[in-house]
């Protein structure tokens, strides 16, 4: 059986990740230790097979970010991660598992412009949130070695039911709106299952070094609020014509490149010698959406 410890209580994807093992009760075992108050310092990490480094603070600042909210990201998202990294170590756990993210490229391309990121693409984080998880990868990385596994993900948008961030905005949308413009981007993105049965693989095979898992296929998001739109028994109009607006807007607010720019993984960097993606991106829309 192999013991998981989870590393941040409550968040989206380690409680996603605990409810996901309840399948094979037999072959792990999960426990979390909330990492806010301290207390998990007093835990001991030995004996695990994996630790699963969830805790962290998300990057919800559209604007300048200010100097308060940049030295938080950096003491949670890299100092902690790296603490809980040479604690893990040092007592003894084989594996620590680290959510990065694709932000660590920076932002998405503006509207009309590619953005097509491969193995070889250096990171370049676009704030302070971004560098702060570049530095915990930084820090993490030497840890590495025969007796203790370092895995780095790098996932694009992650969805699901009950998710945050872009996509429920895009529901909303999805929902409400009678029309919709027509773009032509292309965004890669990850469903909450596919990325749980990712995690898994990196357990149960023991990995070590950076990955990049992204649904099979890209996103766009046009279709992707159409899709939504027929989840829920409506249909919506899309209306070609609108770029230019959009592009008027993206100069007001970052959020119109975050829903409409385009940032890709090169497909051949996310194949895995075994399937994850269970979910097809149909399929996982009407999953979502069914919550």
């Amino acid at each position: 059986m192999k013991k998981i410890l989870i590393a941040g209580a409550n968040s989206y994807i380690g409680t996603s990740f605990e409810k996901y093992l309840q399948q094979w009760p037999e072959q792990y075992q999960v426990d979390t230790v909330d990492m806010i108050d301290g207390s998990w310092r007093e835990k001991s990490f030995a004996g695990y097979d994996a630790i699963f480094h969830v805790a962290g603070i998300a990057h919800s600042d559209n604007g300048k970010i200010s100097p308060e909210k940049a030295k938080l990201y950096y003491a949670i998202n890299t100092d902690l991660t790296i603490e809980t990294a040479k604690k893990a170590k040092t007592e003894g756990a084989k594996q620590f598992i680290f959510m990065s993210s694709a932000i660590v490229y920076g932002e998405s391309a503006p509207i009309g412009k590619t953005k097509m990121i491969t193995k070889d693409t250096p990171v370049s984080p676009a704030n302070s949130y971004g560098d702060s998880k570049v530095q915990a990868e930084k820090g993490i990385l030497p840890l590495n070695d025969d007796f203790f596994k370092v895995v780095i993900l790098r996932p694009p948008m992650i969805y699901g039911p009950g998710s945050k961030g872009n996509y429920p905005v895009l529901s909303k949308l999805g929902q409400k709106l009678p029309i919709f413009p027509k773009v032509d981007n292309q965004r890669s993105m990850l469903f909450i299952g596919n990325l749980m049965e990712f995690v898994r693989l990196m357990v149960e095979n023991q990995e070590q070094g950076i990955f990049w898992p992204q649904n099979a296929e890209y996103s766009n998001t046009t279709d992707l609020v159409r899709q939504i739109a027929k989840a829920h028994g409506k249909k919506i109009v899309i209306v070609p014509g609108f770029t230019w607006v959009l592009k008027l807007l993206s100069h007001c607010t970052g959020l119109v490149n975050k829903a409409f720019g385009n940032m890709s993984y090169d497909i051949e960097m996310s194949k895995y010698p075994c399937n994850y993606c269970k979910f097809e991106l149909q399929e996982s829309i009407i999953e979502t959406e069914a919550e």
